[in-house]
């Protein structure tokens, strides 16, 4: 099959609601600062009703990295599912408005579409409780053959390990990739997640992943140390290609006997830190669908994450492919 998309994503689809907040709101409400946690729909309505006013968005971290790969001119689409309610039309009209692919038959009579509380410290640091709604009922039934055959690098979302028939479906995208031979990436997404899934996750990084992403926190987390060095030398061995980030200090790519440091862009002030590893990714991604060196796509990727770190919302305010072409990349 013809190249369709450079990057082509499966996640929970999810309106964020983004808001600022002190430490003490965070205790006050037993929220662990920087954390995702799940909540049922009950509480994500009474932590609304709490929340100071702030700004609702399209999000969902695999919906944040498409949006960024769009920003840069490349092709994209998104798998995820919605309800068909008034949030689930705002998602969908918000994914094709970027310019992605998104035709996800939406769930009717069943659960609301996901909806993400977000709470922003002074620091920049988010603390998201998130109703999954309508999200978990993506099934491998929903997987678009055409678009994962279609697509040069097919974009895991981690978040997703938390519902059974999510990874039925991501069995299936992986098998439709490589059958055709797209690459397979994945993102651990949490720290939580991790622990959550450790075993599974690893296995899936052995068995059918050719491109990690992880954070300082979450690639500790999967190979339960403290030391960031030692998780980074312990994942060489399961994966062909991986991105670790780490804020300020930048990130790590590694490949087949290869270790790259890049350094994080600039930032005048960190406003919020909602989507700067789905940004990371995307700019990862698209440099790496387009074929250019892992050094520039590491810095593709640290140009994303410094615009969206820069304002409130998940996603680029700004065109990325014009920054980029500032920057000589």
């Amino acid at each position: 099959m013809p190249d369709l998309y450079d990057v082509a994503a499966i996640g929970n689809a999810i309106v964020d609601v983004i808001a600022p907040a002190d430490d003490a709101f965070l205790a006050a409400n037993s929220l662990d600062k920087g954390a995702m946690m799940l909540v049922d729909q009950a509480q994500s309505q009474a932590l609304y009703a709490k929340m100071a006013a702030g700004v609702e968005t399209s999000g969902g971290s695999a919906g944040n990295t498409i949006a960024g790969v769009a920003s840069y001119g490349g092709k994209a689409a998104y798998l995820g599912k919605v309800a068909d309610d008034p949030l689930g039309k705002v998602f969908a009209h918000d994914m094709r408005a970027v310019g992605a692919h998104f035709d996800t038959v939406p769930l009717v009579g069943g659960k609301a579409t996901a909806v993400s509380m977000i709470n922003v410290t002074p620091d920049g640091q988010r603390t998201m409780c998130t109703f999954l709604g309508a999200s978990v009922e993506f099934t491998d039934a929903d997987v678009d053959k055409d678009v994962i055959e279609g697509a040069k690098i097919v974009y895991l979302e981690g978040y997703l390990f938390d519902a059974e028939p999510a990874r039925r479906a991501f069995a299936k995208a992986a098998a439709l990739a490589h059958g055709s031979g797209r690459m397979i990436a994945l993102t651990l997404s949490d720290g939580f997640v991790v622990e959550r899934h450790r075993a599974g996750l690893m296995g899936f990084i052995e068995g059918q992943v050719d491109l990690l992403f992880a954070n300082d926190s979450e690639i500790r987390a999967l190979f339960q140390t403290d030391d960031f060095d030692t998780a980074v030398e312990a994942l060489r061995p399961h994966v062909k290609l991986a991105a670790v980030t780490r804020g300020a200090a930048g990130s790590v790519v590694l490949s087949q006997g290869e270790r790259l440091s890049v350094k994080a862009e600039a930032v005048q002030k960190v406003v919020d830190t909602t989507g700067a590893g789905d940004q990371y990714a995307a700019g990862f991604m698209f440099g790496l669908s387009r074929g250019r060196p892992l050094q520039q796509c590491g810095q593709l990727g640290s140009l994303a994450a410094a615009e969206v770190i820069s304002h409130y919302g998940p996603r680029p305010l700004v065109s990325l492919k014009d920054l980029a072409a500032a920057k000589g990349y």
